[in-house]
């Protein structure tokens, strides 16, 4: 796909996600905006993955790390081919494939379990240390909150992947800013991540605009690092895409209702 053709697709996710969010009424659609070019990049530029066989075990990964990020997520695999797009209108439905955290057992594409934030991390990492034992070539890669990165054992997962060399791992991280509280600095200070994941042993790569899709395209496209594992660090806009979600936190984990779908559809 063209840079252009990406970007008509990160409008059809964002639409899904909004649609997604106001059918079900509850949800997570900030974060979700904010990493929607990050999740269309990986599957429609990047990443090695065939639909029509979601099990191939020379498949490259994803692990959805901040798994309440889960409508940006299933608005790729539908649009991919997973599974029917119709599937969205029962997003958090019972018995639902598409939980409101994803579930491996029921959606198609979808490679790990996640929700308890901080685990993703380690799933990744052990999914790509398993890979290399078993002379595997795909590549795994871990989609991280910067909210998330305040438990203690995504830092443990950096520290066993920098460790076991894995360079067909990368973290890349949605560095929106905010979390359910708030700001992240108001909750708990981050401090300089990108010098904390460079200390912990990673190939660094940090982009301004995060939602910019040549950056992201750009950025996913460098070379691994010889030895040692990727973190990309991309500075999002929490909600990007609908103006009255923008930047704001309570947009975390609140659907919009019909009034606000319809002006989040115009824009």
């Amino acid at each position: 796909m063209t840079i252009q053709q990406l970007e008509a697709t990160c409008k059809q996710v964002r639409r899904d996600i909004i649609n997604m969010t106001a059918d079900a009424g509850s949800g997570h659609p900030g974060g979700s905006l904010s990493a929607t070019e990050i999740l269309v990049a990986l599957y429609f530029h990047k990443m090695k993955v065939d639909p029509t066989n979601p099990h191939d075990p020379g498949r490259d990964r994803l692990v959805l790390s901040k798994g309440h990020a889960a409508p940006g997520l299933y608005a790729v695999l539908a649009r991919k081919g997973y599974f029917d797009p119709e599937e969205m209108k029962h997003f958090r439905q019972l018995h639902s494939i598409l939980q409101g955290h994803p579930d491996m057992k029921k959606c198609p594409g979808v490679d790990a379990s996640t929700g308890s934030l901080g685990q993703g991390a380690s799933i990744a990492t052990g999914m790509a240390l398993g890979a290399k034992h078993a002379g595997n070539p795909c590549h795994v890669y871990a989609l991280l909150g910067d909210g998330e990165c305040q438990e203690g054992l995504i830092w443990e997962a950096a520290m066993a992947a920098a460790h076991y060399e894995l360079d067909n791992l990368t973290f890349i991280l949605d560095n929106n800013g905010l979390q359910i509280d708030g700001s992240n600095c108001q909750v708990l200070s981050l401090g300089d991540l990108p010098a904390k994941f460079a200390a912990f042993g990673f190939h660094v790569i940090e982009l301004a605009e995060g939602n910019d899709m040549a950056q992201v395209v750009d950025a996913l496209n460098q070379p691994a690092a010889e030895g040692k594992p990727t973190c990309i660090i991309c500075h999002t806009v929490k909600g990007k895409g609908v103006s009255f979600m923008e930047n704001q936190a309570g947009w975390h984990g609140k659907a919009p209702n019909n009034e606000q779908r319809e002006q989040a559809l115009k824009e």
